[in-house]
């Protein structure tokens, strides 16, 4: 697992990372500012591989502690990966931190990858 941030600096976005491997969670915290509201680009990317016929994935993105999105399919590209993505936009306001759960399903699949990366707007 590795996380990966750029500090606020006057005039620079923010950009968080964290990459699970083959994990089944990830958590994304973003600190809060104490002085600005900010607005995150937040990506979810889940990525897998088919072992079997009638493979399936699923994802489950939490914000906050609140359920945001939720899915799940059939495992395609036999012999290739397939992907799960979700992106969304969230503001936060000033003193407010970001909290990003996904949790990860994987039948017949085998997780290859799972991140979020959250990008200041």
């Amino acid at each position: 697992m590795t996380s990966a941030s750029t500090s606020p600096a006057r005039g620079v976005a923010e950009r968080w990372r964290i990459d699970c491997g083959d994990g089944d969670v990830a958590t994304l915290v973003v600190p809060p500012d104490a002085q600005r509201a900010r607005r995150f680009e937040v990506d979810c990317r889940f990525v897998v591989a088919q072992r079997a016929p009638g493979a399936r994935h699923g994802m489950r993105v939490e914000v906050d502690g609140a359920l945001e999105w939720l899915r799940e399919a059939p495992t395609e590209n036999p012999g290739d990966t397939d992907s799960m993505d979700y992106h969304f936009r969230r503001d936060v306001p000033v003193g407010r931190p970001l909290t990003v759960v996904v949790k990860t399903t994987a039948r017949q699949a085998l997780r290859v990858r799972l991140s979020i990366e959250a990008e200041e707007s």
